[in-house]
């Protein structure tokens, strides 16, 4: 990799490759582009995730941001940040049903720091903040602040 965890890259190989699947419809071409970007920077944004404007992305080595995600407008993201989905939904008839949302919506003015995994279709509220190491699979109300767990001593 030439470029190893630059996140501003990441975000241009992104906005190209967004613009080519949404605008031109040449997936494959857009797929390609992004693919490319991920093998310089080590940052993976799919080419149809939906990222607002003033977006950073700070040490990208590790990023992981799937297809349906939506990325509101000043939002922070640290190294080794997954948005990704849980799995596809089971149908009635007990296949699986693919082209729905399954990844997690940012709204604008949050913050995730490093090693952060968000999975499936949850919301993220403004202006939250979510902690390093967190595994997440629920949504939090704006303004939330998520932390990892801490053990506690009990008394004897």
């Amino acid at each position: 990799m030439f470029w190893t965890g630059t996140g501003l890259h990441a975000i241009w190989w992104y906005r190209i490759a967004h613009c080519i699947h949404t605008k031109l419809r040449l997936r494959i071409i857009a797929r390609l582009i992004s693919n490319f970007g991920r093998w310089l920077t080590g940052v993976e944004i799919h080419p149809a995730a939906t990222i607002g404007r003033r977006f950073f992305i700070d040490h990208g080595s590790g990023v992981v941001i799937g297809e349906t995600s939506v990325i509101g407008k000043r939002v922070r993201i640290y190294q080794n940040v997954t948005l990704g989905a849980k799995r596809f939904p089971k149908g009635d008839d007990g296949l699986l049903e693919k082209g729905q949302p399954r990844h997690p919506l940012v709204e604008d003015d949050v913050v995730i720091y490093a090693g952060a995994t968000i999975l499936g279709r949850v919301t993220i509220g403004r202006g939250s903040v979510i902690g390093g190491n967190v595994w997440l699979t629920q949504s939090v109300p704006p303004g939330s602040n998520i932390a990892q767990a801490q053990i506690r001593a009990t008394a004897d």
